[in-house]
């Protein structure tokens, strides 16, 4: 046992009750950060909105909007362009929100 009471230098001045209850309430704004990133809908378009794809927060693909001018049999190769363009926007503005209702910053980490 150390002279700092047997917590190998934590001392006194840290209250272990304290640090549960942090640990706790940081548990629970994540829980509802991740609640609200699986229900929030993000869109990115592409082609002039000709190609729209719906991601959730969490980037998962949950929806694909395309208008009819949009295909060409002729040029597949280029809807196929606008779907990833599409899709890259949405994904880098689920990110930001990610970033953005995490605590303290840990989104990239969930």
């Amino acid at each position: 046992m150390s002279k700092h009471g047997g917590y190998g230098g934590f001392g006194g001045g840290m209250n272990m009750q304290s640090l549960m209850q942090q640990a706790r309430k940081m548990q629970e704004q994540m829980a509802k950060a991740q609640e609200e990133l699986a229900e929030a809908e993000i869109e990115g378009s592409a082609g002039g909105e000709l190609v729209t794809v719906t991601v959730n927060g969490h980037g998962a693909l949950v929806g694909v909007n395309i208008k009819p001018e949009a295909v060409d049999p002729d040029d597949i190769e280029m809807l196929e362009d606008l779907i990833l363009a599409a899709y890259n926007e949405a994904a880098k503005e689920a990110e930001k929100l990610k970033n953005e209702l995490m605590p303290n910053g840990t989104g990239g980490l969930m």
